[in-house]
C-alpha cells in the first residue's frame, strides 16, 4: 500500500487535511515555510508539530557539514514524530554522507531529499543503519519536467532497499493525480502530494462516459457564459 503524504506548512490546510484518514503524514521544505509566511522557523515547525501525532518532515536549511548536522540534532528533538530532512547534497553538489551517517548513527529520523538517481539511493544506504528510520525521496515531477524517465531510478532504488526494512522510497514532486496511480503500481512505499492533488485522489472512480458528459458540459457552460454565436 503506498501512503499519502500532504506536502505543505500552511498551518490551517494542515489542520483540516490531519483530519483525513487518506493522509499518512506531512512533508514541508524552506520553500514551504516562506510561501506558508514563516518568520521563525522553530516556532512556526512547532506549531505544526503540535497540531498532528503523524510523522512530519522538517528540513534543515545549513550548506555544510558541521551546520547541518548541528540542526539536525536541534530538529529531532522538537517531537518524537519529526522526521530530519537533509538534501543528498549541498549547493556545491558534495555528498551529504557525513551528515547522514552522523544523524542517523544517533538514531534520528531521516527523509533524505533532493535524491534523482538510484546511484544517489546506493550512496545513502552505504552511509544508514538497518534500523533507524529512513525516507529517500526521489523527485519525480522535476525529473519528468526535465524530460527524464524517473520509473527506472524508481524501481532500481526499491530493488536496492528491499534489504533495509527501515528504508522508504518516497515519490516526491507530485504533478497529477495520476502519479498516485504510478507510485502505487510500481510499489513505492509513499507520495507526497499537494493538497489540491489530494482532493482529486479522492474523487476517482469516474467512467469514461461520465468524464466525456462533464467536459462537454463545461465545455456548453463555458460557451453560453460568453454569450458566442455563430
Amino acid at each position: 500500500m503506498t501512503k499519502i503524504f500532504c506536502d505543505i506548512a500552511d498551518i490551517d490546510l494542515i489542520k483540516k487535511f490531519n483530519k483525513k484518514k487518506i493522509v499518512k503524514g506531512f512533508t514541508t521544505n524552506p520553500s514551504l515555510m516562506r510561501k506558508a509566511g514563516a518568520k521563525n522557523y522553530a516556532e512556526y515547525s512547532n506549531k505544526i508539530l503540535k497540531i498532528t501525532n503523524k510523522p512530519v518532515s522538517c528540513e534543515v536549511f545549513a550548506d555544510n557539514i558541521k551546520n547541518m548536522i548541528l540542526q539536525g540534532q536541534k530538529i529531532s528533538k522538537w517531537a518524537k514524530n519529526v522526521y530530519v530532512k537533509v538534501p543528498v547534497i549541498n549547493s556545491r553538489g558534495k555528498f551529504m554522507g557525513k551528515v547522514i551517517k552522523s544523524l542517523n548513527s544517533d538514531k534520528i529520523k531521516l527523509n533524505i531529499t533532493a535524491v534523482y538517481t538510484s546511484e544517489q539511493t546506493k550512496k545513502i544506504l552505504s552511509n544508514i543503519n538497518k534500523k533507524t528510520k529512513v525516507i529517500i525521496s526521489i523527485f519525480a515531477g522535476r525529473m519528468a519536467d526535465a524530460g527524464k524517465d524517473p520509473i527506472p531510478h524508481f524501481l532500481e532504488s526499491l530493488k536496492l532497499s528491499k534489504k533495509y526494512k527501515n528504508v522508504e522510497i518516497l515519490w516526491a514532486s507530485t504533478r497529477e493525480p495520476y502519479n498516485y496511480l504510478q507510485a502505487k503500481y510500481i510499489g513505492c512505499h509513499i507520495i507526497t502530494v499537494p493538497p489540491t492533488i489530494i482532493e482529486k485522489i479522492e474523487k476517482f472512480g469516474k467512467s469514461y462516459k461520465k468524464l466525456s458528459e462533464d467536459t462537454v458540459n463545461g465545455f456548453l457552460a463555458d460557451s453560453k457564459k460568453s454569450k458566442f454565436n455563430l
